[in-house]
Formats: C-alpha cells, structure tokens, sequence
C-alpha cells in the first residue's frame, strides 16, 4: 500500500520486506524540496526508525529527475530574502539532519538529474546507486548562493576537498560515470534496472544483523566527523563494540551461520 504525504508530493510504500521507500513525486517540476516535502520527510524518517520493522530506506524520484533541489522559483520577489533563508535554513537543515540522524542505512536511489539541494539530500543517504544517463551537479555559483557549512561539510566527507572545489566552484554537471569514479555515487545501473537494483540492495542491507548496521553506522560517522576522536569518545566505542558480543544476535548470527539458514533478528 501506497502513503501520499505532502499533498501527494511525497510517497511513501514498502517494496520488500524490512524496506520502506520515499518518493519524490512532482515530476512535472523535477521534484522539487519545497517546505511540505521537507517538512514531511523530517517528520517521517524517525518514525521508521521506531522498532526493526523498517531496517533500510530507499529514497528515490519519479520521472527524469531525483530532484532538482531547492523550490526557490516559488518564492515571492517582494519577500525574496527573508523566504529564500527561511527555506534553506530551517526545513531543508531539519529534513537533511533527519536523513543523516536515521540509524538504519539510508539509500539513495538516483533515477535521473539530481541537483543541488537535491544532490545533498543523496549525499547525505549512505550509499548512492545512480541511473547511468543522470547528471548530478552543485549550481550556486551560479546562482549566487553560499552554501551551508553543514551542506559542504557532508560533500567533503564523501569526496573530499579537492571534488568539492570543483563541484562548488565551476558549477559543472557530472554524468554519472564520472561521478562513480570520484565517489560521489557507489553504482552506476541502467535507467531500466535502477529501481529493481534498488530494491534488491535495500532487501540485502535490510537482511542484515540490526544491532550490527545501527552500531557500525554510528560507529563510522563518528569517525568521519573527527580527525581525532577524543578519549571519551574511544571509550563509547569501545563500549559500542563490546555491547555486541552479550547481544542475543550475535548469538543468533553464529548460530545461523553454522546452520546454514536465514537468522531471525530479535535487536537485543
């Protein structure tokens, strides 16, 4: 069954089991993240992180684009200034710090061009599989927009400060190939195989062990975050580690390992 959020804007089913996927849904204007849809994904992502119901997110577009970022050609010219930094700096930060704050891995999957705030929003999923004809780019430069250090933040994360120069400061497209080779998107897939690719992943990551996936998750971004973690922050992950070993999963995956059958995950 389908869910339509944000006036239909925003669909949200589930295609596999343990899979729930976010559509951006508004082809006719290359799905745009305007305050319903941002707001609608904000409020959404932690309600499937309640329980292990949900264990991966697919978030994909409908149409010839994922997204085409922010909805700024709706904003009146006579507020301008004050309706462009209310839309960048509330809803769009809340919306993206949900898809980052989400403890089960995140996958974007990129149908077609991908934009701006909409190639930030794929940024901050976990992995990227990509449709081979998109074409992903940054354009504020020219758009005479300085974008959020949080937004900067992420891109140099995954591709380091080099790539994010040239995304940020030439404002050039990217075709998915080369996109791949600079790691910006992990697969590359045809158009017509995008969507089962998809959802074929998020049923493998979603069979996964989910103390494992939300442990190594937080695990990985908290080294990502810091050069040097501090001593109160290797003792947490130490800690983390430890918690696994008196989990009744971990009991369970050797168990099932050595019997050769699918484990049963209880996330205790």
């Amino acid at each position: 069954m389908t869910q339509e959020l944000a006036s239909g804007k925003l669909l949200l089913d589930e295609p596999a089991e343990a899979v729930a996927r976010l559509t951006l849904n508004n082809p006719e204007k290359r799905n745009p993240l305007d305050h319903e849809v941002l707001d609608a994904i904000a409020a959404t992502l932690p309600k499937l992180a309640d329980g292990i119901e949900t264990r991966c997110v697919v978030i994909t577009g409908t149409g010839r684009a994922f997204s085409a970022g922010y909805d700024i050609g709706a904003i009146d010219d006579a507020s301008f200034e004050q309706e462009a930094e209310a839309l960048v700096a509330h809803p769009f930060h809340a919306a993206m710090e949900a898809v980052s704050a989400h403890p089960y891995p995140v996958l974007a999957a990129i149908n077609g061009h991908c934009l701006g705030g909409g190639l930030e929003l794929a940024m901050r999923c976990d992995m990227r599989l990509c449709a081979a004809g998109a074409k992903l780019g940054m354009p504020p430069a020219k758009l005479g927009l300085i974008y959020s250090h949080t937004g900067l933040e992420r891109f140099i994360d995954v591709i380091g400060v080099a790539y994010t120069r040239e995304l940020f400061l030439t404002g050039r497209n990217l075709d998915a190939e080369r996109a791949e080779r600079i790691g910006l998107v992990n697969w590359v897939a045809e158009g017509d195989e995008l969507e089962s690719a998809a959802i074929e992943l998020a049923a493998e990551i979603a069979a996964n062990a989910p103390l494992s996936m939300t442990g190594n998750k937080a695990a990985v971004e908290t080294l990502a975050r810091f050069d040097r973690v501090t001593a109160d922050q290797e003792r947490e992950l130490i800690e983390l580690r430890r918690s696994c070993f008196a989990s009744e999963d971990f009991r369970e995956g050797i168990r099932a390992f050595a019997e050769k059958r699918k484990p049963r995950w209880q996330c205790r």
